[in-house]
């Protein structure tokens, strides 16, 4: 299973293209869905842009699971995982902007980006216990891993970074561009459709 778990990590970048290709292929968005659709992808660009300010650039790491703090801040003190929620709410609402094979396309998509970030999150947890032990066992006992809870986590013993939102950009520059020229694809799509 470590196995699964290394290359799910190692190619997490590319699986979102057979969805993307087929949500470009099959697109048949109206204004309605367009507008909701962005409006729910933006809402997970800025959840993983949050996330990056906190973590910075090792988060962009294929080669392996690395970490120099355990984070627990901003977005993180809520959910385990918040990447990979805004990577969730991302194909969510571009989904549902190309409105392609609705609902399927999307369940499907849905389905099989929670299993490979099971697998995923089994690499990462794997190299945080060894390295955090009793603080990282700590912070999954209360915090889950991708359902957010409402009030904050706080342990005043475990050293953060500094919130970078400047970092944090730099970091999600090819994601927000893949989400903004996908979207404007979607966009003119449509317009050539109508």
């Amino acid at each position: 299973m470590s196995n699964i778990s290394s290359i799910a990590f190692k190619y997490r970048s590319y699986t979102p293209i057979p969805f993307l290709l087929l949500m470009l292929i099959f697109q048949d968005s109206s204004p309605l869905t367009l507008i909701i659709g962005f409006a729910i992808a933006l809402l997970g660009e800025l959840i993983r842009f949050w996330g990056v300010s906190w973590a910075g650039s090792e988060t962009r790491s294929t080669g392996g699971v690395g970490g120099t703090f355990l984070i627990i801040s901003g977005p993180f003190a809520y959910v385990r995982n918040p990447l990979y929620v805004g990577n969730i709410f991302m194909y969510l609402g571009l989904g549902i902007m190309s409105y392609a094979l609705f609902p399927y396309l999307q369940i499907i998509a849905i389905l099989f980006f929670l299993v490979q970030y099971y697998f995923i999150v089994k690499e990462e947890e794997k190299y945080l216990r060894e390295k955090f032990k009793d603080e990282y066992s700590d912070y999954c006992k209360h915090v889950p891993a991708f359902l957010p809870r409402f009030y904050s986590y706080k342990n005043k013993n475990v050293v953060q970074p500094p919130y970078n939102p400047k970092a944090g950009f730099h970091s999600e520059v090819r994601s927000l561009q893949a989400f903004l020229g996908i979207s404007i694809l979607l966009v003119v799509l449509w317009l050539i459709r109508s």
